[in-house]
């Protein structure tokens, strides 16, 4: 494992894996959502996330959490493991929630700076967007999955239980050894 892509709806836990997994391996991790948003919740153009993902995408090694699907083909040809966290919707939208209020007023670390959680008519957007993409966002992801390329080690975990597994099951490099195992 030396690039990893973490794929899953809001609130999958994507950055949590990311992190957890950047803590074990010590591979360097990178949030979309950094790259997805500018200070004061100002969104970057289609040019700039292309331009900002690829440039992830074109380093040696990686953990990369997020969406930003038009550039899913470029990062799978990069990757060499795909995590799709398949969580059901009740649970994301609960963790959404949860983490708007937990942090409401400051800026989680997944986000850039000046992006502090809220609760307003875009949080509202955001759960009815959850809603809106659960499906389409499931079936390009289900996808990727379901027809991995030769190079790819695939896995979908469902449940909370399953990512704790998959970590803990991560064996880390050894004296002489720089591969990272699953």
């Amino acid at each position: 494992m030396k690039r990893i892509m973490i794929t899953g709806g809001p609130g999958s836990g994507k950055s949590t894996l990311a992190r957890m997994l950047g803590d074990k391996t010590g591979l360097p991790v990178f949030h979309m959502d950094k790259i997805h948003w500018q200070d004061g919740w100002v969104e970057r153009t289609r040019e700039e996330k292309d331009r900002l993902t690829h440039e992830v995408h074109m380093k040696d090694v990686w953990i990369f959490e997020g969406g930003h699907s038009p550039t899913y083909p470029e990062r799978v040809a990069r990757a060499d493991t795909f995590i799709w966290l398949d969580v059901p919707v009740v649970v994301r939208l609960w963790r959404v929630l949860w983490r708007s209020i937990k942090h409401y007023g400051k800026t989680r670390p997944d986000l850039p700076e000046g992006c502090p959680e809220r609760f307003n008519r875009q949080t509202i957007e955001f759960i009815l967007f959850i809603l809106r993409t659960r499906k389409s966002s499931r079936e390009k992801l289900g996808t990727i999955h379901d027809n991995p390329s030769p190079h790819l080690s695939v896995y979908r975990l469902t449940s909370r239980s399953q990512v704790d597994a998959f970590v803990q099951g991560i064996s880390t490099p050894r004296d002489g050894d720089s591969s990272i195992k699953y």
